[in-house]
């Protein structure tokens, strides 16, 4: 197969015939408890297009764009929004994200997983009462940057969390909880948003204070979970460490799974410099797939444009400020239910194929939205609301093809590729490119917009294309491969096997950089 897949999956695995499990409700809790980390992601994807939206909002903070919008312009309608510092307050938390994520890095590799879950709660609780109480710009970026730290520590250790935790055949699934309560976080904040619009002048306080609510609930539920076994042997604790795996597991028969463990991590202390040795050869794919073009082609989909902007962007097809909202909220539903397909399939049809399959789907949509535009939205003119509804379906359906591939599988794919040794550098690389493209693609979407009209939609099919065959011929099936043995499949792979040897075939020698 062109895209490098095995003859045989998991074949040449060493133990993963010998691990046993059983779904235990203590898994099951601490599986749903970590997953709420992805409510706070999601929350502020949903509620900051929504806000900045409401004139009340633009009036207390960029009296210019409001005034702009009820003049019905002079620019063409493709930059009724277009405003750096408007796009400043999106972004700004994207990159605070960027930074906090490389000291997320070490919290979660010398303090475990909880830790940074903890932290990431604290720093998200604190941003939303900074930007509900917010007089002035300075303090909404304050409060952007702070929600920003949050995200980064959470987006670093909740995806591990869950991967870790999870048995080989359910890693799919359980790791797809993070993107669900994602998705989650966005159908509530564009619920609130809509009732929010209607509370004047202070409905937008509401919308960014409520932000409060899901570090809460993180915060309380990363005070009872237990850590990760993994995270546990990595810190040394061996007899907690196997303590907490025949828990989770359910049968007292782990000895298979708690060797590979432990062999896993005397690989990983023998590591001093974990993200210098992300950088060598045979860490090549990990780097390249998990660290770099996984995280960045989720962002360059052009759904977060779609999720930032959704309010935004409906009001510039000429629909109203409440009509614009009901359109976000369909978004983001259709956003959960693909989540909830992708759950229940992902492990039994495979990552490559909803990959390949929904790429498919969302490169004809881009074009659909393009052509749409390019025919009948003119400068000064309104949409005819038959062709704005028809937009909105077709962006429904670009939504569930996402919701159901990238948007869950750009965080599950990178969970399950690096090894131990460098796993927690490897989750910071993921979050911090993951962040920048997202930081990258808000402030840089509205102007595009502008400049580029139906353009950007072209962009992003063709961004699509390169994405989805970037994944046919370098990504291998790693469906139902217990999480510390995935790295033996790249011995296998048509591409990647030139820089990955066998110990015993090295004869010693040092992998070339």
């Amino acid at each position: 197969m062109a895209g490098g897949g095995f003859g045989n999956e998991g074949g040449s695995l060493k133990r993963a015939h010998l691990y046993e499990y059983r779904i235990t409700n203590y898994f099951i809790f601490a599986c749903l408890v970590a997953a709420t980390g992805g409510s706070l992601f999601g929350y502020d994807l949903g509620v900051s297009g929504g806000v900045t939206s409401m004139d009340d909002f633009l009036k207390d903070f960029f009296p210019k764009i409001y005034r702009r919008k009820q003049a019905h312009l002079h620019e063409t309608d493709y930059c009724k929004y277009d405003n750096q510092l408007l796009t400043l307050f999106t972004s700004s938390l994207y990159f605070a994200g960027l930074v906090s994520t490389f000291g997320a890095s070490h919290v979660t590799r010398k303090k475990g997983r909880r830790a940074s879950i903890l932290v990431g709660a604290v720093s998200f609780f604190l941003g939303g009462v900074i930007n509900a109480a917010a007089v002035n710009i300075s303090m909404l970026i304050v409060g952007r940057i702070l929600l920003g730290a949050g995200i980064g520590f959470g987006n670093q250790a909740v995806p591990l969390y869950l991967s870790e935790m999870a048995p080989a055949k359910h890693r799919g699934a359980v790791n797809q909880l993070f993107q669900f309560t994602t998705c989650m976080g966005i159908l509530v904040a564009n619920l609130i948003n809509y009732k929010t619009d209607k509370i004047h002048p202070w409905g937008w306080r509401l919308s960014l204070g409520l932000a409060t609510v899901p570090a809460t609930l993180m915060f309380l539920g990363g005070l009872v979970l237990p850590e990760t076994p993994n995270s546990l042997v990595e810190q040394g604790k061996l007899e907690e460490a196997k303590r907490v795996l025949i828990k989770v597991r359910g049968t007292p028969n782990v000895e298979a799974e708690f060797a590979d463990l432990v062999e896993a991590s005397e690989a990983a202390r023998a590591i001093k410099h974990p993200f210098r040795n992300l950088l060598q050869r045979k860490n090549r794919p990990q780097l390249v797939l998990g660290a770099l073009g996984i995280p960045a082609f989720q962002q360059l989909t052009g759904m977060n444009s779609i999720l930032f902007y959704a309010p935004v962007m409906f009001q510039t097809l000429g629909f109203g400020s409440g009509a614009s909202l009901i359109s976000s909220v369909l978004t983001s539903g259709m956003l959960v239910l693909a989540t909830l397909v992708s759950m229940a399939f992902v492990d039994r049809f495979g990552r490559r194929a909803f990959f390949l399959e929904a790429g498919t789907e969302m490169f004809c949509y881009m074009i659909a939205v393009a052509v749409t535009l390019a025919l009948k939205f003119g400068e000064g003119q309104e949409l005819p609301k038959a062709i704005g509804w028809f937009l909105v379906v077709i962006i429904c359906l670009f939504v569930f093809a996402y919701g159901r591939s990238w948007g869950p599988l750009g965080w599950l794919v990178p969970s399950e590729l690096f090894p131990l040794e460098t796993r927690s550098a490897g989750q910071s690389m993921v979050v911090c490119v993951n962040l920048l493209f997202t930081a990258l693609i808000a402030q840089c979407f509205l102007v595009s917009l502008c400049h580029l009209k139906y353009g950007i939609f072209l962009v992003f099919a063709g961004l699509i294309f390169i994405m989805s065959s970037f994944i046919f011929f370098l990504l291998p099936e790693t469906k139902r491969v217990p999480i510390e043995e995935v790295y033996l499949l790249w011995k296998d792979h048509w591409f990647w096997k030139r820089y990955v040897e066998d110990d015993d075939e090295k004869d010693g020698k040092m992998p070339t950089m």
